[in-house]
């Protein structure tokens, strides 16, 4: 068994090695005239997708561009695609699903290499499958926790620089300039699309689709219901920054208070897990008939079950929205 692994494992790490090299290779000089080129129709028309797909940096091309198409017909495909956007992943969605793949079939073929069981090894294919998206909305959530914290100063700042003069552009340009990342590249991206010819809404709105920050949606909306309907743009922009800190504030408490519930949610789902590892390391074999005989194994199935209703219904009652 050994002899087949080792040469199994090789020989994925050699294929993935091979995939990352052609999938990287001549992609942004491509990226960047396929970006311009989007840019360009969207300011000779006067509109612009709202989505933010015009500079997103995983457009397919070339060998690629088939299996992109194919994926971004299906709902699933476009979730995908809007997740990595969000987590501003340099990954386009076919090498996403490609590695993901990838490492479904490394985990699944090394676990059934060891436990000669089809069903143990596809569910372990199952679970690597969804490795890099769950990382990828870790990444998404502290990309807008970031973002977040940062945005109020932003704003306070372009309040500060309408009022000794400056025009909205500049105070964006400004606000891209002494910013914390990523919020400073997402001004400096509205700036630079304003540049090429974009309309100022259209930029911000291609911001807001980039960024799935309530707070953002509020300064975005704030400054287009401002455009439309007239006012001090300067009173609306701190008003809308004291709204976000009070958010900020509440969300906080509210987190501070609902601790407990979320500390006993993870203790109820991982401790049978945990004693049931620490009682074999112990006991060698102490479970084997849980395993093994037919009742063992329905009641492992339903305390499985019941463990995950469980934890699913603390986290309904935690989860307050702010």
């Amino acid at each position: 068994m050994a002899r087949l692994l080792l040469p199994f494992l090789a020989g994925s790490v050699a294929s993935f090695a091979v995939l990352l090299v052609l999938l990287g290779s001549q992609r942004t000089s491509r990226n960047a005239t396929r970006r311009l080129a989007s840019i360009r129709k969207a300011a000779g028309s006067g509109s612009a997708p709202m989505d933010g797909t015009g500079l997103e940096k995983e457009d397919p091309w070339g060998y690629t561009e088939w299996l992109e198409a194919l994926l971004e017909r299906y709902g699933p495909g476009q979730v995908l695609k809007t997740l990595l956007l969000h987590a501003d992943s340099k990954l386009s969605l076919s090498a996403f699903v490609m590695i993901s793949a990838g490492i479904a079939v490394v985990a699944g073929g090394t676990v059934w290499a060891f436990a000669r069981t089809l069903w143990i090894g596809g569910v372990a294919a199952v679970v690597a499958a969804f490795i890099p998206t769950f990382v990828m909305r870790f990444k998404r959530s502290r990309r807008l926790k970031a973002f977040g914290a940062a945005l109020p100063d932003a704003i306070d700042l372009m309040s500060r620089c309408l009022v000794a003069g400056h025009s909205i552009g500049s105070s964006i340009e400004m606000i891209g300039q002494q910013a914390p990342e990523p919020l400073a590249f997402e001004f400096v991206q509205v700036y630079q699309q304003q540049r090429l010819g974009l309309q100022f809404r259209d930029a911000l709105l291609q911001m807001g689709a980039r960024v799935p920050s309530r707070d953002l949606q509020f300064f975005v909306t704030a400054i287009l219901v401002q455009k439309e309907t007239g006012g001090d743009l300067t009173e609306i922009l701190s008003r809308t920054s004291h709204v976000i800190r009070e958010r900020v504030r509440i969300e906080g408490e509210v987190r501070t208070r609902t601790a407990q519930g979320r500390l006993t949610g993870w203790i109820l789902g991982c401790l049978p897990i945990v004693m049931l590892v620490l009682i074999n390391i112990i006991s060698p074999g102490y479970s084997h008939v849980l395993f093994h005989d037919p009742i063992g194994k329905d009641l492992m199935y339903a305390g499985a079950t019941l463990i995950a209703i469980g934890a699913l219904i603390i986290r309904k009652i935690v989860n307050i929205q702010v």
